[in-house]
Order: C-alpha cells, then sequence, then structure tokens
C-alpha cells in the first residue's frame, strides 16, 4: 500500500491530466449518444416496422468486441479521439434506444386516449406526456451508457486517445501493478461519480418531482430544461472543437510521434521526440503505446503520425509479406526500397541494434530438459505449454513459421500480451515465452534465453519510419534523426528497457538520460 501511495505521489500530475481526458472523452461520447439514441427511440416508438431492424442492429453492434470495433475503425477514420469516441457512442447506443422505445411504448392507452380527447395532437402528446412519463425508463439507460462508456474508455489508450488506460496498458506491459492500480481505480471512481451525478440529476428533473400537489409542473422545470439543453449543446460544441477544430489550428509545424504498445517502442517514441525538440523549432506530440504492428503502420501510412520506430524483419514478413531472410543488409535494402515505392515511406538508418524474437524459459525448466536450443525445445515441446504475445501467435515469421521450421508442437498454447507472458511464465501457467533479445524483463526474471539454432528469425535492426511528404516539409529532420544512427547496441537497448520494466523509471526520463549521456542533447536528468 505504501509503494502504491509513494507512486500516485510522484505521478499525481500525470494522473489528474489522463483523469481529465478521460472524463472529457466519456462525457463528449454519452451525450453524443443521448442526442443521436433518444430521436431514435422515439422514431422506432412511432413506427414498430423499424424496431426490429434498428434495435436488432443495435444488438449486433453491442456483441462486437470493442478490440474489434475499434479495429475496424481505425482504416477509416485513424487514431486518436475521433475513433474512441465513434467506439464508445455505437456501444453506448443500445440502452438508450431500447429504454427509450420501452418507455414510450408501454404507457397505459387510457392515458394516450385521454390526450387525444383534450384535444392534444401527437407532438403535444409526445412532448407533455409520453416523454414525462418515460422520463425515468430513459434515463436508467442513460445511467447505464454513462458507466460503461467510462469502462470502454480505457481502450482509447490504444489509438492515442489517452485517457486512464495508458496506464493499464503500460501497467500491463511493464508488470507495474502500481500503475495498473492508479489507472483502475480513478476510473472505477469515475464511473461510480458519474452515476450518481446522472442519477441526481434524475430525481431532479423527474416528471413526479416537477409536480406539486395539484399537479402543476414546478417552477423551476422550465429553467431546469434551460441549463441541461445548454450545458448539453456546450459541451457537444466543445467536443467538435477540440475533435476537429482545434487540430486544424494547432497542425502548423508540428510532428506527430507513434510507437508500439510495448516499452522500448515508448522508449525510442521519446528518444526521437526529445531530439526533434532540442534540434528544431518544431513541436512534437507523442502518440505513444498505441497497438500492434498493424495499427502503428496503419496511422503512419494515413498520414495519422509522421514517424515511429519499427524493425526491418517485421517490415519485411509482416508488412511486405516476403519471405524471411537472413542477410541483415538485404533485409534491410528490400525495405528501404519496398516501403518508399509502395507506401512513400522512407527508411532512415538503424539505430544499431537487432531486436530478434527469441523464445525463453525459467532456468529450472531448461536444467530439467537439457534446454540450450530450440532444437532442443522441439524434441519435448509436445510436454510444455507456450504463452505468447497475439501477434506473435499469428505471425508467419512467429509461430507459424517456428513451427514448421522446428517441427514444434507445444501441449497449448495461451496468447497473453505484455508483461503478463511474463507473470504467467515464473507463476507455472506457461513453459515457454516469446520474447526479444533486448527485454529487459529476461534479467529481472532471470529466464534462460535459447539459441535460435537454424536461424529461422530474419534480422529485427531497429530503424525510424518517416513519411516521405513529412520529410519534404521538414528536411531537416532526416540529419536530425540520423545523428542516432549506430548509438544503440543490444546491451544498451537492454539496460534501458531493464530501468523502465525492472527499475519502475519513466520512460520519459529514461530516454532523456541517454540522449544527455550520448552527448545528443543538452542539459540533466532530474
Amino acid at each position: 500500500m505504501g509503494e502504491f501511495l509513494n507512486y500516485l505521489k510522484g505521478n499525481y500530475a500525470q494522473i489528474l491530466d489522463l483523469l481529465g481526458q478521460h472524463l472529457y472523452l466519456s462525457v463528449v461520447s454519452v451525450l453524443i449518444a443521448i442526442v443521436v439514441g433518444v430521436p431514435l427511440g422515439i422514431l422506432v416508438s412511432k413506427n414498430k416496422q423499424l424496431s426490429k431492424p434498428i434495435i436488432g442492429t443495435a444488438n449486433v453492434v453491442q456483441a462486437v468486441p470493442s478490440l474489434a470495433l475499434l479495429g475496424f475503425l481505425i482504416p477509416f477514420i485513424g487514431i486518436g479521439s475521433t475513433p474512441a469516441i465513434v467506439m464508445v457512442v455505437l456501444y453506448s447506443l443500445l440502452p438508450i434506444v431500447k429504454n427509450t422505445y420501452t418507455g414510450l411504448t408501454n404507457i397505459e392507452p387510457d392515458i394516450l386516449e385521454a390526450a387525444k380527447g383534450i384535444g392534444l395532437t401527437k407532438s403535444q402528446t409526445m412532448r407533455k406526456i409520453q416523454l414525462p412519463l418515460a422520463f425515468p425508463i430513459i434515463m436508467a439507460g442513460v445511467r447505464i451508457s454513462a458507466v460503461t462508456a467510462v469502462g470502454l474508455m480505457t481502450i482509447a489508450a490504444f489509438v492515442g486517445a489517452g485517457g486512464l488506460g495508458y496506464l493499464v496498458f503500460s501497467g500491463v506491459s511493464t508488470v507495474d501493478n502500481n500503475m495498473i492500480l492508479a489507472g483502475a481505480i480513478p476510473a472505477c471512481i469515475l464511473a461510480l461519480l458519474i452515476d450518481f451525478i446522472v442519477g441526481r440529476l434524475e430525481s431532479k428533473i423527474s416528471y413526479t418531482n416537477r409536480q406539486g400537489k395539484s399537479g402543476a409542473p414546478a417552477k423551476g422545470s422550465s429553467k431546469a430544461k434551460k441549463v441541461i439543453v445548454t450545458a448539453t449543446a456546450a459541451v457537444l460544441i466543445l467536443g467538435i472543437g477540440m475533435a476537429y477544430v482545434y487540430p486544424m489550428v494547432n497542425a502548423k509545424d508540428k510532428i506527430t510521434i507513434g510507437s508500439k504498445n510495448f516499452s522500448e517502442a515508448v522508449v525510442l517514441g521519446h528518444v526521437l521526440a526529445d531530439l526533434i525538440e532540442d534540434k528544431t523549432d518544431l513541436q512534437v506530440e507523442r502518440k505513444l503505446n498505441l497497438g500492434g504492428t498493424q495499427v502503428v503502420f496503419g496511422a503512419l501510412n494515413k498520414g495519422d503520425v509522421d514517424m515511429y520506430v519499427e524493425y526491418t524483419g517485421t517490415g519485411l514478413v509482416n508488412i511486405l509479406k516476403k519471405e524471411a531472410m537472413n542477410d541483415p543488409d538485404q533485409v534491410y535494402d528490400i525495405v528501404q526500397k519496398e516501403f518508399s515505392s509502395k507506401y512513400n515511406i522512407k527508411t532512415l538508418k538503424p539505430l544499431g541494434f537487432n531486436n530478434t524474437y527469441t523464445l525463453a524459459v525459467r532456468q529450472d525448466t531448461a536444467d530439467k530438459y537439457g534446454l540450450e536450443t530450440f532444437s532442443d525445445l522441439a524434441k519435448v515441446s509436445n510436454e510444455l505449454k507456450l504463452g505468447a504475445t497475439i501477434e506473435f501467435t499469428n505471425r508467419q515469421d512467429g509461430m507459424k513459421g517456428l513451427a514448421d521450421a522446428y517441427n514444434m508442437e507445444f501441449a497449448g498454447t495461451k496468447a497473453v500480451d505484455g508483461g503478463l507472458r511474463y507473470t504467467a511464465l515464473t507463476s507455472g501457467e506457461t513453459d515457454v515465452i516469446d520474447a526479444f533479445s533486448t527485454d529487459g524483463l529476461l534479467e529481472e526474471f532471470k529466464l534462460k534465453v535459447l539459441e535460435d539454432d537454424k536461424g529461422f528469425f530474419p534480422p529485427y535492426y531497429a530503424v525510424p519510419f518517416v513519411r516521405e511528404d513529412t520529410l519534404k516539409e521538414y528536411p531537416e529532420l532526416e540529419g536530425v534523426i540520423n545523428q542516432l544512427a549506430g548509438k544503440l547496441t543490444e546491451e544498451k537497448m537492454r539496460e534501458l528497457n531493464y530501468k523502465v520494466d525492472s527499475l519502475k523509471e519513466s520512460p520519459e526520463k529514461v530516454a532523456k538520460e541517454f540522449l544527455v549521456e550520448e552527448g545528443l542533447i543538452g542539459g540533466k536528468v532530474e
């Protein structure tokens, strides 16, 4: 508990900033869902033929896994807050539409007949009778949507939209429970707080509370309506401004750096950003910890980010879909030429280290089976369980190709992302994990790294990928970034990763410290 409190004390500014982002994204999403969902619910209550297809569609959307929906949206609307808001809005529509429809269609027919008898039109009946009576049921749907939105919005970090999910994803990646709790606990409190506020709002403006003893509406009811309408409009305008207008106004002379969702990639993202900020007058936006290869490369290809650090082997096999090869110079040449011709992406000089895939086991497992190489592992693989990242299990230069090359057939395979696979290994739930040769956690958990004796894995030299149109606009960037060429050895990168993963230092600090020590930027690290 004391360690967690110390973490909060040292990182409260970041937590508050992420909490503000999370609140903004959640509130905007729910308000948009209300503006869309309530009229849609009214529409289907009036036209029963539309009710089944519209509510059925909302049900189908609700059944789609959130990450799958987000992944589907990225190619169409990019990364950042927009896909996160769209995803949460789609998930929030079902309870609002369904509760609006249910509330309006379950009013006693006698009440509607009486309204008709006193000469009220259909629109008057809806405004003065149906909506007030259905209000509690509609608000129940809104409360469900609001609480759900806060939880779902943690996934926003997956596409660079920020929010408390950034801490959760980072904590999972580095096996840092304090970081996970620092993201999860405020998100939980925020959900409860929003539920309480919406509940209080409901009680203040509900139909029953607005009636006096004589049944007449209370004097403050119209005022309450005006406040709600004004507040809703203000937040929506603010949301539109933040999502669309602000980026357009602030887009000049700004470079966006992306990264994948593991410690090394995040550190390298900060290295690029700090170096550019120090050597140029450009502003730098950091969209780090985004996701796997396809997410980050898709963002680069679409123009949502200007650069990120990739690996030559990943570019060759996973993006270009070519056969693996072992000559690092040949791999680099192919990647450099084809990324330029196919995607207008410039491959800059390698940073120096080869972060190849490998397999690792606990030392007791290595001793028991006499494991030194992948070939040794293949002989006993049917007795062992593999715990690998989702991306590794689905890549041809991962488990698919490795199984064929070494004739490996594990007793079971569990897809476990980030630092959780190390936790699963040390707890005995799995026996073998995939790892990168520069992983700091290999050192922390004292794991046995096996030799790829057939040379299956291609070279994975880290290289900056930069959009050619970005370099055309800011040609000075190439020379600045190439100052990093050859500066990072495997040992140095493993040391930096160890500081983040094991010593729990922030990636920002580790990146800046490296640049200062190498004399690439001035200043000192506190």
